[in-house]
Parts: structure tokens; sequence; C-alpha cells
């Protein structure tokens, strides 16, 4: 995909993409022109001329470099050998449902409908849709041992809605779900993003949207609620920032107020603490 490299290298865009044999998967900022520009030339590409796109705010200071990596999977799930992709997307995966159609299932189904986030746990903390359940995962690799480890068999024989931040996991995930006995599955087409978009916060989701750039999170309106909890003071807060300990760097979520203080912008662990104090 050294075209890719070049197409964004023209148009000076920066950001991550990555591509597989399931298909291309990323993110780029830069001048707006120059972003529509590369949507249009990727998309005369025969085997991209239906791929969505979707904008944000932002811009190529968000990115540190670019980086264009040829993996696997588009998503690592660790099962490459397991998912299939045809014209229409990832083949077996759970039935797309566009925002308005999310609420006319909550409208049919009420308390039924279970919200599964495809997203690490980390990236739910700052927000996830209302009782949502939120695996306990630190990666994308760890789904599939949380999936088999018996822990959501009880959500087997209900309508379980798949969401993460574009779709791209969540097309991944509905599929790897369905493997594994869920048997209604759904996936929220556009992911979080879409329904920001269409409903901001008036909706069913709730707070902050982490996002993989050095904006680390991005709301749908000022109105947009603070989920998150500081680990040192417990005060709202939605910034992402690294333990204190050089030799640490957890991400964690800060206040303003322990991020400027060094004694209280670590994650905790007795070492951490230790270490800073010595420092």
């Amino acid at each position: 995909m050294m075209w890719q490299r070049a197409l964004c290298e023209k148009l000076q865009l920066r950001g991550r993409i990555i591509v597989s044999e399931h298909g291309i998967n990323g993110t780029v900022g830069g001048d707006l022109d120059a972003c529509k520009r590369y949507m249009r030339e990727t998309r005369e590409y025969p085997a991209f001329k239906d791929m969505e796109f979707k904008i944000s705010s932002g811009g190529a200071e968000d990115f540190p470099r670019l980086s264009v990596k040829v993996r696997p999977e588009i998503v690592t799930f660790g099962s490459p050998a397991e998912i299939k992709v045809d014209e229409n997307g990832v083949v077996g995966g759970g039935q797309h449902l566009k925002p308005e159609q999310l609420h006319e299932l909550m409208e049919k189904r009420g308390e039924e409908v279970v919200f599964f986030d495809g997203r690490n746990a980390m990236e739910a903390e700052i927000g996830h849709f209302k009782d949502a359940i939120v695996p306990n995962v630190e990666t994308t690799r760890d789904f599939i041992s949380e999936l088999e480890s018996g822990a959501y068999d009880e959500l087997k024989d209900k309508p379980v809605v798949t969401y993460c931040t574009g779709g791209v996991r969540c097309e991944v995930l509905s599929a790897l779900m369905k493997d594994r006995g869920f048997k209604e599955v759904y996936q929220l087409d556009g992911g979080i993003v879409r329904y920001g978009e269409k409903y901001g916060n008036k909706g069913l989701w709730e707070g902050s949207l982490y996002v993989f750039d050095r904006r680390m999170h991005m709301e749908f309106g000022e109105d947009a609620a603070q989920l998150g909890k500081c680990v040192t003071c417990g005060n709202a807060t939605h910034k992402f920032y690294n333990c204190a300990n050089d030799k640490c760097r957890k991400m964690i979520l800060l206040c303003p107020s322990c991020a400027d203080t060094k004694s209280r912008s670590t994650c905790g662990a007795e070492d951490c603490l230790d270490e800073v104090k010595v420092g």
C-alpha cells in the first residue's frame, strides 16, 4: 500500500493507516481541502469505491507523524483466519443499525436490548451508551478470551447491540460473537461518531468519546456529561494523562489540579508513588 503513503505525503497529511486483506482503516488529519482530495483519490481505487469516511474537527498537528502499516488483521483481535470479508463487509457479522434504527429497536424491545462496548475498557471510562456492558479488556486481543470465559453467556439469547468508535471494531466483534453462540447481534452502523452526529447528547450516548490522537477526547456538544473520575481525588474529568512515574506511564484520568501536582499525578500504585516521591 505504498500508494496510500505517497498520497498522504503528497497532501501533507499525518495520521495512522492500517491495511490488511480485510480492508483499510485509519485516521488522518490535515487541511480540509487536502482531506477531501484524499477521500476522492482513495475512492478511485476499485476496492474502495464505496468506502465510508467520517469528518471531525482537528488537523495534522493532532498526530506526531504519518504511519502506514500492513497487518494480518484490520483490527487485532488475534484471529485473522476466522474473519472473512466480501463486497458487503465482514461475512457473518451482526445486522447493521443506523442511529434511527437503533431507536426503533429500543422502542420495540426496550429493556431487552443490551449494549455491548466493543472498545477497550479505558475508552469507556469517559463515555458509553446508557447501561452498556463494558468488557474488562485492555486491548482488542483480550476480547476472544473474554467472550469464551462464560461471563456473558446469559446474553446469548438477548438482542445485543455492539458499538465502537467508528464502526470497524464492532463489525468484526459482532461476527466473533455470532461464531460463539450469540444469536441476535446488531452493530451500530458508523459507530459512536455517526450516532453522536445524529443525536448529540440528547440520545442514549453519555459523556465524551475517546479518540486516538492528541485531542484524546471529543464531545457532541458543550452539554456533554463528564463521566470520568480523577484517580487521585475523584473529581469529574475527561482528560487522560500518563502516570508521572516515567517507568510506568500508564494512561490515567486526572483532573487539572492533580495533573499539575506531580505527587498527585500517578496511577496510585505504591511503586509509582514511591518513585515520584524519591524523584
